[in-house]
């Protein structure tokens, strides 16, 4: 789930929009576009909206979000669908704790963070942090605790195997698909309305799904994992 924001002309006032984005993965492990609407700047109270609109269309259950750290995602999922797990965007993560590194240690912490986020379970990932806050620590102590904060959502994804946290720890797919937007839209500075914008989504998104014609890798070890996980709260879509 993740936001592109655009400008509309409304009443003669230029305002900023928010195109929500619901990317999901199926049971049958193919991408596909599940909402775009337009709505104000990006809000954890939309989300709701959002997320009863998807339940109302037929997505009865979702095993797992990856979305990045707005106020307020965390409750507007849970007060939806309360059996999804949330897996904070690692990508945004980490380039959230960059903001406080400085730029000659940047690359040293980016080579030592990949031990906490490559690791096979979530008590040797917690080991490394503690590990990497015991050299940074003192001298960038927010981008440690950072992690530390949010360490219940951004460690979702330990308990998989690789093929599966390559699905989930980042939303990489879907700004990806916000890449693909952009090249479509970018003559146009103002849109003359909302339904102008969704509909020059819409139809880029057409194009888009058109090119989804693979599997995930190594989909059928995936699905058995998942199964063994998750049991009849997936079986029963299959």
């Amino acid at each position: 789930m993740d936001c592109i924001h655009y400008k509309v002309r409304e009443d003669g006032r230029i305002l900023s929009r928010a195109a929500y984005i619901v990317l999901g993965i199926t049971a049958e492990g193919y991408k596909d576009i599940l909402s775009i609407t337009v709505g104000a700047n990006e809000t954890s109270r939309f989300w709701l909206g959002m997320l009863n609109d998807l339940k109302n269309r037929g997505v009865q259950d979702v095993l797992f979000f990856c979305v990045d750290g707005l106020a307020g995602f965390k409750e507007a999922i849970g007060a939806v669908y309360p059996d999804a797990q949330i897996q904070r965007c690692v990508i945004h993560m980490l380039r959230n704790s960059f903001k406080y590194v400085s730029y000659s240690d940047l690359r040293k912490f980016s080579s030592d963070f990949k031990s906490v986020y490559n690791a096979p379970n979530e008590t040797t990932a917690f080991s490394e942090l503690e590990k990497l806050k015991e050299k940074w620590g003192r001298k960038y102590p927010y981008a440690i605790s950072n992690w530390e904060n949010n360490w219940e959502d951004v460690s979702s994804f330990f308990q998989f195997s690789d093929d599966i946290r390559r699905i989930m720890y980042t939303t990489n797919i879907i700004e990806g698909l916000n890449r693909q937007y952009r090249k479509v839209t970018k003559t146009k500075s103002v849109f003359p309305s909302d339904s102008a914008l969704e509909k020059m989504l819409y139809l880029a998104s057409g194009n888009v799904v058109k090119k989804w014609t693979q599997r995930y890798r190594n989909w059928d070890q995936v699905l058995n994992q998942l199964i063994v996980l998750y049991g009849e709260r997936l079986t029963q879509y299959l």
